[in-house]
């Protein structure tokens, strides 16, 4: 489990053919003494397991699942990298609840200024889009942010130079194709409402009419 705050850039050093797969070496300016192998640590939003450390570089296997679904088929050596190690319980959540599980990408469209703001728009595809609300939270590239504006198609985020400074959005470009989680608990509560769980759910499958009356039944309200 991660928070979406980015601890460190990371540098991708070696890249190793897995067949389909791949294994990504990472240096990064992190103190890694209290990491140990099978550790979880997020790369670009997504929560890799550390199978070799040696001092401030990482090793980790990446399936042909993780490399389909995120845009690791882009990095090279030399490619910056988003680093969060995972959370601790006794941690602040100062960002949101991120499992580092990558629901697919997103395309820049346009970045544009606003005051000391910058203003990113991102297309997404309709089962991305659907899972996100006006002010709701969304990771990009594992970096917790805030949806100013949605639609099904697109959302737009607003970065602070804080950010910008300490993280890979502020390297982005138009065309760029990202990384996007959407909130695990908002995913959860609409597949329950929408009854697309299992037959033994309190929703009847395929059920998608609303009511204060059925939510009254299933103990919502």
């Amino acid at each position: 489990m991660f928070t979406g705050i980015i601890e460190s850039f990371g540098t991708i050093q070696r890249i190793e053919s897995r067949g389909e797969g791949k294994a990504i070496h990472i240096g990064c300016d992190l103190d890694l003494s209290e990491t140990k192998m099978g550790d979880s640590i997020a790369v670009n939003g997504a929560c890799l397991t550390v199978v070799s450390l040696e001092k401030n570089v990482f090793k980790v296997d990446m399936a042909p699942e993780t490399i389909e679904r995120t845009t690791f088929k882009h990095l090279r050596p030399g490619s910056r990298v988003n680093i969060e190690r995972a959370l601790k319980l006794s941690d602040r959540i100062d960002g949101h609840l991120v499992s580092g599980h990558i629901d697919g990408t997103g395309v820049i469209s346009s970045i544009k200024k606003q005051s000391n703001a910058v203003i990113i728009k991102i297309d997404v595809p309709e089962k991305l889009g659907s899972d996100m609300i006006e002010k709701g939270s969304v990771a990009i590239e594992g970096v917790s942010l805030t949806i100013n504006k949605c639609s099904d198609k697109d959302f737009q985020v607003s970065i602070i130079p804080h950010t910008a400074d300490i993280t890979t959005i502020g390297l982005k470009r138009a065309g760029d194709e990202v990384n996007i989680e959407t909130d695990m608990i908002g995913k959860y509560v609409k597949k329950n409402l929408m009854g697309s769980v299992s037959k033994n759910d309190a929703f009847a499958k395929g059920k998608k009419d609303i009511s204060m009356g059925l939510l009254a039944r299933n103990g919502f309200l």
